[in-house]
């Protein structure tokens, strides 16, 4: 067995997590895992043993999902979807929801409130790195966090209550 096809075997799982995450769909993802894939094997060489490498492909992957959306989405003005309305605050501490329902409708964010979610909330990128990243102020990434974080509230607040 070759050695990429080890390291495939290895991360993929973990690197498609990361895809489904910052990707609209499932076909999306699996595109942006190939291409990952393919930036990895071509710069392996460039990894230097400081820091993981799982995090290092990480940041690869993440990088990738991050081109296709600047190529795909000269990014869009998203309008204030929820800027008068109020939203009820959910205790996430005892939120039980399946994790691919709280997927769904991270992926069924517009774009950019998606990326900066994902990179704030779930990679712990600061709105400085974010702001770099997406080529957009900081302020402008701390409202579109909020404003993401309105939406999810508001989806999970609808979801509890349709379960109920």
């Amino acid at each position: 067995m070759s050695a990429q096809s080890q390291l495939y075997q290895i991360y993929s799982d973990k690197l498609f997590a990361v895809c489904l995450k910052y990707c609209r769909n499932y076909e999306d993802a699996e595109d942006t895992l190939q291409d990952s894939f393919i930036t990895i094997f071509k710069k392996i060489n460039q990894y230097k043993n400081k820091g993981s490498f799982e995090g290092w492909l990480k940041r690869i992957t993440i990088n990738t999902a991050l081109q296709k959306y600047r190529d795909t989405a000269a990014i869009q003005v998203v309008d204030k979807i929820l800027e008068n309305k109020k939203t009820e605050e959910i205790n996430f501490k005892y939120l039980t929801i399946d994790v691919n329902i709280l997927l769904g409708f991270i992926q069924k964010l517009p774009d950019r409130y998606r990326m900066i979610f994902n990179l704030y909330v779930l990679d712990n990128y600061s709105h400085k790195e974010i702001s770099k990243l997406l080529g957009i102020s900081e302020g402008t990434s701390k409202s579109n966090l909020s404003r993401a974080r309105k939406i999810l509230k508001e989806q999970i607040k609808n979801y509890q209550a349709t379960t109920e």
